[in-house]
């Protein structure tokens, strides 16, 4: 007998079969690391193809895409059910089959008549074509009866012969339920094969297994071919139906909307040249023609109002441009947008470019952090306007800012901040100066006015009971307090005119002469004295640029002070020379190893001392000698003064752009000297020398009304 090769090779006991390799795990995770490393071309092509379209697009596509799914998911359930009902069409053929051949042989079989088994089996076989096989087993599963049955070739035995070398592995209780045979499908070379294998029982005997093989049903084969056929071509049409769809779409809508949102933006960003020519029909071709004939009526308005719109920006420029006050313009942020010259003065910012820097990173550290709570509650919203008023720099300068917050139309949306900058150091300089004016007149007259009065009215009171030489002395004090009070309002009138506006002119003159004509006014006050006056200096002195009626102010206070400080027989010298000389440094000495070289003003001077052998100025009144109204004479001396004579030296000086200086010792003498500009020095250099000096002089000014 030929082998049938059936579920009777499926169930029979093999030896020597070997499972299929597989990969390790380690290979298996390095490749699918790799993989997902490395993204393919075609799929990123792909995302970006996608991203090209529009949301309704997409929409159109997903929806599309997603009743495809539907349908093709219906089509395979479909075809799933045919299948599934084919094949329970086939299991039942198969059971009635099997049993049907059981209750023909079970007799014979019980009966041991193995040649009419055969012969029944044998016409069972041929009667019908969706049989396989036909396979028959004893109680101990040893197959001894196969059809079809044939012989081999020579030296080959007979198919039976192998059947006995060959057993069925069954379940133990398949021989107790005859009535429900063991039923299965599997795929063989020749395609799928129905299995049944149905119990042989006698009475209680179990008499083995016949074994069944039986083909599908090949209608309902066809059948289900057919419609998955039919499901997967429905499936193609519907996704190529997608894709011409979308490219239509894409090349009739998506390609006219894209060019047309594109000219939108270009139009919004202020290109008015903007067009798009695109052969389109339609309503779309009359929306790109429209599109086209505004954007040409754009450009001719945008020509029309281009310079009026100039004009009236060059006028707004103009004008914060001049005003008197610094002006700052805003971003939303707190981001500079504007600058007019006079903040770039005020904030040391000429020759910057500002815009769109943060106005607080700009600003000096001690500004920025007054003005930066202020600005931020600007920025919050937290307030429309607030003002700051501080102080900064060296000099020192007050500015009182104004920040108002700029608003649409409707007042909701913030657009910019405008800073607004006032410098008040002047205001707050004069309004210094009067009130140390007021409390300086007020207790320096109020002596020699107490005095008069005193003494005028003991001789109006007392005329008849004083005497001609008590009179005489009365009037003569009143007289000395008149000079002083009157040598009071001329010292505090040249001090007041030191610390107004005022700009002095400064000249270029001859510094010799206007010394000798000091020292002719002196001369003879000085000999009736006995103190020796005295000019050295070089007969070819520099020019100097300077103011001649002031300086001979200067001169006349300082050598009026030491020749009256100066007791007779001493000596009173003036000297004169440039400064700093042509002397050669020594490298290797230290600064003050050469004094009459020290490297504190770059470019010539003239220097001018006055020293005289007089008493000398304590230490303790040398730190307050240029102070107002302060005398040494109060303390040490019985000579009289105003007390205003340094002062107003040192303010003429500081006009000038330089300071006086002075060194003293007690009972050897002093002497005081400054250094004059020539007269090729630079006058907008002196007028910041002498501008700084005045903010020093006012701070020391509010010290000594502090300590007053």
């Amino acid at each position: 007998m030929a082998d049938p090769g059936g579920p009777a090779a499926a169930g029979a006991e093999r030896s020597g079969e070997n499972s299929a390799p597989s990969l390790s795990w380690p290979a298996s995770a390095a490749a699918a690391t790799a993989a997902a490393k490395s993204t393919p071309a075609w799929l990123e092509a792909l995302a970006r193809w996608w991203a090209e379209f529009s949301l309704q697009t997409k929409l159109l596509a997903v929806a599309t895409l997603v009743v495809s799914l539907l349908m093709t998911g219906i089509t395979f359930f479909s075809l799933n059910s045919i299948q599934q009902d084919a094949r329970i069409s086939d299991t039942r053929y198969a059971r009635d089959l099997g049993l049907l051949l059981s209750a023909n042989v079970t007799p014979l079989v019980a009966q041991g008549d193995d040649r009419e088994l055969a012969a029944v089996a044998e016409r069972f076989w041929q009667s019908s074509r969706s049989l396989r096989y036909i396979v028959f087993a004893d109680a101990d599963g040893v197959i001894y009866l196969g059809i079809p049955m044939g012989n081999g070739g020579e030296g080959t035995p007979p198919a039976g012969e192998q059947l006995l070398s060959r057993r069925l592995e069954l379940p133990a209780d398949l021989q107790r339920r005859p009535d429900n045979p063991l039923i299965r499908q599997h795929l063989t070379p020749d395609g799928q094969v129905t299995d049944v294998f149905v119990p042989m029982v006698s009475g209680d005997r179990y008499l083995g297994v016949v074994a069944l093989g039986i083909n599908p049903n090949e209608t309902l084969l066809v059948s289900s071919a057919l419609t998955r056929e039919v499901t997967v071509a429905v499936f193609v049409s519907i996704w190529v139906l997608v894709i011409l769809g979308s490219v239509i779409n894409a090349l009739t809508i998506i390609r006219p909307v894209k060019e047309l949102l594109r000219g939108v933006r270009s139009i919004a960003g202020g290109n008015f040249n903007t067009r798009i020519a695109l052969p389109v029909g339609g309503e779309l071709g009359e929306l790109l023609e429209g599109f086209n004939t505004m954007a040409s009526q754009l450009e001719v308005y945008k020509a029309a109002n281009i310079e009026e719109l100039r004009a009236e920006q060059v006028k707004q420029q103009s004008l914060i441009a001049t005003m008197a006050d610094g002006a700052v313009l805003l971003d939303a942020e707190g981001r500079i947008v504007l600058v007019n010259p006079t903040a770039r003065r005020l904030f040391r910012w000429e020759a910057r470019n500002l815009e769109g820097n943060e106005v607080i990173g700009e600003l000096p550290d001690r500004l920025a952090m007054e003005l930066a709570g202020a600005l931020q509650n600007l920025i919050s919203s937290e307030r429309e306007s607030t003002d700051v008023r501080c102080s900064f720099g060296e000099p020192p300068r007050t500015l009182r800012i104004v920040l108002q917050s700029v608003r649409d139309a409707s007042g909701e949306v913030l657009k910019g901040i405008a800073m607004t900058i006032q410098d008040l150091t002047r205001e707050v300089e004069l309004n210094a100066a009067q009130s140390r004016f007021i409390s300086n007149v007020s207790h320096e007259l109020r002596t020699p006015l107490f005095n008069i009065k005193s003494y005028v009215e003991t001789l109006h009171d007392y005329n008849d009971q004083l005497s001609d030489e008590q009179k005489q002395e009365f009037l003569g004090i009143a007289n000395a307090e008149t000079d002083r009070l009157t040598r009071l309002v001329n010292d505090v009138l040249d001090l007041s005119r030191l610390e107004s506006d005022r700009v002095w002119e400064l000249e270029p003159f001859e510094v010799g002469p206007a010394i000798e004509q000091t020292l002719r006014t002196y001369r003879l006050n000085a000999g009736e004295k006995g103190v020796d006056l005295g000019f050295d200096a070089d007969p070819q002195l520099p020019r100097v640029l300077g103011n001649w009626d002031l300086l001979l102010q200067v001169f006349d206070n300082l050598v009026g002070n030491a020749l009256k400080f100066t007791p007779p027989g001493g000596a009173l010298r003036l000297r004169a020379y440039p400064w700093p000389d042509q002397c050669v440094l020594d490298p290797d000495s230290r600064p003050g190893d050469n004094p009459n070289c020290a490297l504190t003003s770059p470019l010539p001077r003239l220097r001018i001392e006055i020293a005289d052998s007089g008493c000398g100025i304590a230490a303790a009144d040398q730190e307050r000698i240029f102070e107002r109204f302060f005398r040494v004479e109060n303390a040490v001396h019985t000579e009289a003064g105003t007390g205003l004579g340094l002062s107003i030296v040192r303010g003429i000086l500081e006009k000038h752009g330089t300071q006086v200086r002075m060194a003293s010792e007690s009972g050897v003498g002093t002497t005081f000297w400054f250094d004059l500009p020539l007269e090729h020095s630079d006058s907008d250099e002196l007028a910041l020398q002498a501008e700084r000096r005045g903010y020093d002089r006012a701070r020391e000014g509010e010290l000594q009304a502090l300590r007053g």
